[in-house]
């Protein structure tokens, strides 16, 4: 489960389909993590699935008139009712097969949404749509702030990075708070199936998706997703960026299956954060005395998080 894992992640061959359910020429930033976890995402779910997507960078991206990214059916909501309308044609569907309407072809039923639409604008929609037990998967890609209207911060920007609403000034250091940990709130809930995953490790979050819309009842991933453009680093290092996460512990890649902590990948000696931020030009204001303060929170947070898992 250590490195052994991220080296089979890297080497071993794996089938997966050539069919791209979200198509190319989109108008995505050069890098985008994001639009290539959505990629990844759309493959591991296949053509019977509804998409329902909050407004965001991924709508703007993939709709503009009159053309189309998407290849499976798929709805733009509004940024705080992407949940409650995911809901609501779910219970629909369920309705109208119950009345021998129409047949059951074992649709799914998947949500899409920014950490804003997700953490700060939409958490009710979703909490209730976790509450009542609606069988659906959610998926929440991160990029860690309101990138779509101007990088402002969101509550998961993480502690210390720059955002048009969290200027670095005299007597600023950008966020002030730490990041919101929205996988813990969906884990709090008591659904069958919480994980994170991040692009940079594609099979390992394609699996991940598969089990979640596979398992009966609230499902909800959260994904790492990079961007170039919001975080100010080099569009070719948007791979490596998510991989520095994951092996810094500032992004650990888990899954919570019926309340019982799996981490993915471990690593008991995490790479220095200092090493995630020096080419993100969000965080180059930060003293050393703040990232010593970062690193011992995030080793802390990690050991917590193996201690979950049972990892000694």
């Amino acid at each position: 489960m250590e490195m052994e894992k991220e080296e089979e992640e890297l080497f071993v061959p794996r089938l997966v389909t050539t069919e791209e359910n979200f198509a190319p020429g989109h108008r995505a930033c050069i890098g985008c993590g994001e639009a290539l976890a959505v990629r990844h995402v759309c493959k591991a779910l296949g053509k019977n699935a509804i998409i329902v997507n909050a407004t965001g960078c991924i709508e703007i991206i993939s709709s503009l008139l009159p053309q189309t990214s998407w290849r499976v059916p798929w709805i733009h909501t509004l940024f705080e009712n992407a949940a409650a309308v995911m809901s609501g044609i779910e219970s629909a569907y369920k309705a109208r097969v119950r009345k021998g309407k129409i047949p059951d072809k074992g649709v799914k039923f998947v949500g899409f949404g920014g950490d804003g639409a997700t953490s700060d604008i939409g958490l009710q929609a979703l909490s209730g749509a976790m509450e009542r037990g609606h069988n659906f998967l959610y998926c929440c890609f991160d990029n860690e702030a309101y990138m779509n209207t101007g990088i402002q911060r969101s509550s998961s920007t993480p502690y210390g990075a720059w955002t048009t609403t969290a200027p670095v000034g005299k007597k600023s250091i950008g966020q002030a708070t730490w990041k919101k940990n929205m996988p813990e709130i969906a884990v709090a809930h008591k659904i069958p199936y919480v994980a994170t995953a991040c692009p940079s490790y594609p099979f390992d979050l394609m699996d991940k998706v598969k089990k979640g819309v596979e398992i009966e009842g609230p499902a909800y991933i959260h994904i790492f997703s990079p961007c170039p453009t919001g975080w100010r680093y080099p569009t070719n290092l948007t791979i490596e960026m998510g991989r520095l996460a994951v092996e810094t512990g500032v992004f650990p890649l888990y899954e919570v299956v019926n309340g019982e902590y799996r981490l993915s990948f471990d690593f008991p000696d995490l790479k220095p954060v200092k090493e995630y931020m020096k080419e993100q030009r969000r965080f180059r204001h930060l003293t050393d005395d703040i990232i010593e303060k970062i690193q011992a929170r995030v080793e802390k947070e990690y050991l917590k998080l193996r201690e979950k898992a049972g990892v000694k």
